[in-house]
């Protein structure tokens, strides 16, 4: 059994074809693709996070309408990247929006991935201090931010105050219980995976990783799985850890998915570079739901994930990508065991 969402880029542009041509169409048509998935079954709408550009950025406001539309499917983000955030502002709009959708939210957090501008954190007023990077910078703020949504006190009371005060420091409000337990940590290579092991954070990890040691992408993402679950039996923390992994999967079962993926997927990963680092992207899937069976089941990375994230091509509509959820769900995901 396993968790099946989605996860949408929330692009935007007035290119032929596109139903998604402006910020607005972008932000209402998410809310309608997460209520479509809960009611075709699904298990989570995760959004993707990206600054300067037409593209869903600012993600709270989003989560919660979703929150308020839905009740039962997980909301997630994959993922907010820590350096353009101010922690402690960020934690009273997660337990804000947490509390909007009665416990559902899922953060993927992470040092993000490059963006369109250069350095764009240091315009939302982020410089990482001297003998510092950036990626650096995103961990001190995952951490300040990990400690404030536990509740505790840490700011010094006004003696005089507007109104009244329970006794102690005071803590971020509102707080949303069991929201840490819901923090996963987008992770680019097994090194790091094992810090979000030692951190106790849920790993998530995508279709790259930013490293190559020959093997496929699928072999090596497994290979960071195991290795979070050991470092995370070796922490000893109390809870059982969640893993997801994203995936572009698309069943071909009918004319229009056909016409936009009847040549099928990429058979091969892709070996790039990424900020100067060597990175492994994966594969994508379009085929037969058959054929599309006997694909997967060789995909060693979702095995060991329980999550699997689909992509969708938001651009095409709601009504086309909850077909393509529901086709997966339908044709795929009971004769893999994942239903």
């Amino acid at each position: 059994m396993k968790k099946i969402g989605f996860l949408s880029f929330g692009h935007w542009s007035d290119a032929p074809g596109s139903q998604v041509r402006s910020g607005s169409d972008a932000l209402l048509q998410s809310v309608d693709l997460a209520v479509a998935a809960e009611e075709l079954g699904a298990d989570g709408a995760y959004f993707r996070v990206h600054h300067f550009a037409r593209q869903l950025a600012s993600p709270f406001p989003l989560l919660a309408a979703a929150g308020a539309k839905t009740s039962r499917i997980e909301l997630g983000t994959g993922v907010i990247d820590m350096r353009y955030e101010n922690p402690l502002y960020m934690a009273e709009d997660a337990g804000a929006a947490d509390l909007i959708s009665g416990g559902r939210l899922q953060l993927g957090i992470s040092r993000g991935s490059p963006e369109q501008v250069i350095d764009g954190y240091k315009y939302f007023g982020y410089v990482p201090e001297d003998d510092s990077s950036d990626a650096e910078m995103a961990r001190r703020h995952a951490d300040v931010f990990l400690q404030v949504i536990e509740g505790g006190g840490f700011a010094q009371p006004n003696p005089r105050p507007m109104f009244p005060n329970p006794p102690g420091p005071l803590p971020i409000e509102p707080r949303s219980p069991g929201l840490r337990e819901r923090i996963w940590w987008g992770a680019g290579s097994r090194a790091t995976a094992e810090w979000t092991a030692q951190q106790g954070m849920n790993l998530m990890s995508s279709t790259l990783l930013t490293e190559d040691t020959g093997v496929p992408f699928h072999k090596l993402q497994a290979e960071q799985i195991q290795r979070f679950r050991d470092a995370w039996a070796e922490a000893g923390h109390a809870r059982e850890p969640r893993v997801s992994v994203s995936r572009s999967i698309f069943a071909i079962v009918d004319d229009r998915d056909r016409a936009y993926f009847g040549r099928g997927g990429t058979e091969d990963d892709q070996v790039g570079v990424i900020d100067n680092t060597v990175a492994r992207f994966g594969r994508s899937y379009a085929d037969e739901p058959d054929k599309l069976i006997e694909q997967l089941r060789e995909d060693e990375a979702i095995a060991a994930a329980d999550t699997l994230l689909l992509t969708v091509p938001n651009q095409l509509g709601v009504e086309y990508n909850a077909h393509v959820i529901e086709s997966i769900l339908t044709h795929v995901a009971p004769e893999l065991g994942w239903r």
